[in-house]
């Protein structure tokens, strides 16, 4: 029998909170827009616990509704080549973070305009997935194809709740009671 190594989806890590994120990976909308909105939450196991070294990624469309983004954002330190960060004027609809000790993200972003109910679409890197995890964080509830397939149970995994100050709640549970519906795309 032939030994392969092991591929990046074959190893478990905590790799994901020191080698992907990058300076600004959660500040999505530039800095002067008034209309931004934080989406927040924790990402939890199947025991309830949290997960202190998940990272999280977002795709969205911009609030006209287009998902083409911006070329780019990212900075470049001219010395070493690595990154600065976000040039903090770019909207791109991608964001990326890593769960803090508690478990908790954040991301600052644009409210996504779509012809249906806004969503933001997120994945989910953590130890003990050999694969990542695809959901989505509705804003509102409305006619959409795929919320209205869901029982009022499962759908409540998707929904994230408005707080105050333009914000927005949503939990990432990825076992067990209320785990969050994942999305499957083979």
């Amino acid at each position: 029998m032939t030994y392969l190594p092991p591929t990046p989806s074959h190893t478990v890590g905590p790799f994901y909170g020191y080698a992907l994120p990058f300076p600004g990976g959660g500040d999505v909308a530039p800095r002067e827009r008034s209309d931004a909105i934080t989406l927040h939450g924790y990402v939890y196991d199947g025991a309830g616990e949290p997960v202190p070294d998940a990272l999280v990624e977002f795709w969205q469309a911009d609030p006209g509704g287009s998902v083409a983004g911006a070329p780019g954002s990212m900075r470049r330190d001219p010395v070493t080549g690595g990154f600065l960060g976000r040039d903090g004027v770019a909207f791109t609809g991608f964001g990326r973070v890593p769960t803090d000790a508690d478990g908790h993200y954040a991301v600052r972003t644009l409210p996504p305009g779509a012809p249906a109910v806004p969503y933001i679409s997120v994945c989910v890197f953590a130890r003990g997935l050999t694969h990542h995890l695809f959901t989505r964080a509705y804003l509102a509830e409305g006619p959409d194809a795929l919320l209205a397939s869901l029982t009022p149970e499962r759908r409540a995994t998707l929904i994230a709740r408005p707080e105050p100050h333009r914000t927005h709640r949503f939990d990432i549970r990825l076992q067990g009671e209320e785990e969050t519906v994942f999305l499957d795309f083979a």
